[in-house]
């Protein structure tokens, strides 16, 4: 209440000094039916201008300034592609059995629509996503996510990643995962379960990351076409893939 009192009393100041003006007015021209004439006229404005300002200018700028946060967003997460994502998503993939039936639609070219990317993304969420956690090195896994710890939680600092929810996901899961493996002293002998808990681990972060790289592409073609040619050419998916033009 204290905050708002300086609001109160200005309100106040202003219905007083308005009133001030009207009998200025009717004092000068003696004139009462032109005054309320204006008076109604200005009131009956008001809820017209409530309607234009409430609803049209400040849904508006409400917009203009959701797509502003959406954009840094974005940045943030090209960010964490370029110094995890990409090689995150790389490692963990080629230990996916199954994956040759999945690969080639994950190769995504400059012609893909916006029908193109709805359909792969569609038709990713019947796919099983497993990696073969006996054949993937968790000491390497360890080592490379614990580097890039300090990056993620500055990532986490980001006040507009609310606006986000999957990313936000992704990059729970992927410092879960730092954790669970930096928690453990010895990662060559594990018990079976321990190894089964870190597999569904490492499928969550594999899950959530493929389907964000997918969103991201498609962000990146839509308006950033150098940075699009660029991931094009590191796609994770791809075993030609060479960020070198060679056409």
């Amino acid at each position: 209440m204290k905050g708002h009192y300086w609001q109160i009393i200005l309100g106040i100041i202003l219905v007083v000094l308005s009133a001030l003006v009207y009998v200025i007015h009717y004092l000068i021209f003696r004139d009462a039916h032109h005054i309320f004439i204006y008076l109604i006229g200005d009131i009956a404005f008001v809820f017209f201008e409530v309607l234009l300002v409430t609803l049209v200018i400040h849904r508006l700028l409400i917009n203009r300034e959701r797509r502003s946060r959406m954009e840094k967003l974005n940045m943030v997460i090209g960010a964490f592609f370029s110094e995890v994502g990409i090689k995150l998503l790389t490692y963990i993939s080629d230990f996916d059995p199954r994956l040759e039936e999945k690969r080639n639609e994950l190769i995504v070219n400059k012609d893909w629509s916006e029908k193109d990317f709805r359909s792969v993304a569609y038709r990713l969420t019947n796919y099983d996503y497993e990696v073969d956690i006996k054949k993937v090195s968790l000491q390497h896994l360890r080592n490379f996510l614990t580097a890039k710890s300090s990056f993620l939680l500055r990532l986490f600092e980001n006040p507009n990643l609310l606006e986000h929810e999957s990313f936000t996901e992704v990059l729970r899961a992927v410092f879960h995962l730092t954790e669970e493996l930096g928690n453990r002293e010895d990662l060559s002998t594990l018990p079976t379960t321990d190894y089964k808990h870190l597999a569904g681990d490492i499928n969550r972060v594999y899950i959530h990351l493929v389907h964000q790289w997918l969103d991201y592409m498609k962000h990146l073609k839509n308006n950033y076409p150098y940075l699009f040619s660029l991931a094009l050419r590191t796609n994770p998916f791809d075993q030609k893939a060479s960020p070198i033009v060679t056409q």
